[in-house]
């Protein structure tokens, strides 16, 4: 499949999970791939060797992109490892379930600096280095954006931001012929989701009941759906935010 011959890519957040499922999969495509990656250069540098090592181009780039200094080098890296820019992935992304009483001031701005203001940060530096031929931005949003979740108050929120950027700017920035749309992932194993205990916990299992076809999404599910809309097969898509959960709604 070389559905992205040619073109470039940004993955943000792709050291681990479904960022780096995004990343190897856009690269097996034909894309040349910046992975970018905010502490784990281990893990970037082990998605770069997996596309690498199938001929692909790839390289890890570090930046916070709740920094706009770090997101301005980290497309300036891309633009002069591939000179061009073709689809922009924003993955990068934290998380925290708590109750209301426990919501600090230092924990909300932490998940929106990440989830929002990052997204912000990189749609404006994308429009610098798209071309003529416009470009696709792919946010990786969630189905608590839509349905929150008790104990998810901040993060339901930081999503239901992230799809109304994707609404606002797919009618932004059409005339411009860049595409604009989000994947909403429902419970997805992930590095993140081991880590806080949330596989293998009731909770999961109350996921999976609720999901139709039966099981807990795996990052190359979210992939497949971030490759499609990154290729001309979705060009007449924007400002779409595409369930990818299995039927959980």
């Amino acid at each position: 499949m070389n559905d992205l011959a040619g073109k470039v890519a940004i993955v943000t957040g792709a050291s681990k999970g479904i960022g780096a499922a995004i990343a190897a999969q856009l690269g097996a495509a034909g894309a040349a791939v910046a992975v970018n990656y905010a502490t784990d250069r281990a893990g970037a540098d082990q998605v770069v060797a997996q596309i690498t090592g199938k001929g692909g181009r790839a390289i890890a780039v570090q930046g916070d992109v709740s920094k706009a200094d770090d997101v301005k080098r980290l497309f300036a890296e891309t633009q002069a490892a591939f000179g061009r820019l073709d689809v922009l992935v924003n993955n990068a992304g934290v998380y925290g379930a708590e109750p209301i009483e426990a919501v600090s001031e230092a924990e909300f701005h932490r998940q929106f600096n990440i989830n929002v203001l990052g997204t912000l940060l990189t749609i404006q530096q994308s429009l610098k280095h798209f071309g003529g031929e416009g470009g696709s931005v792919i946010n990786i949003s969630s189905i608590v954006g839509g349905n929150p979740l008790p104990a998810f108050s901040v993060y339901s929120a930081t999503k239901a931001a992230v799809d109304a950027i994707t609404t606002a700017l797919g009618r932004e920035l059409g005339t411009r012929k860049i595409r604009v749309n989000a994947i909403a992932p429902g419970m997805t194993i992930s590095e993140g989701a081991i880590t806080a205990g949330i596989i293998g916990s009731d909770f999961e299992k109350q996921a999976i009941a609720g999901t139709p076809l039966g099981r807990t999404g795996q990052p190359d599910d979210i992939a497949r759906v971030a490759v499609f809309l990154a290729s001309d097969r979705a060009a007449w898509m924007t400002g779409e935010i595409v369930a990818a959960s299995g039927g959980m709604r």
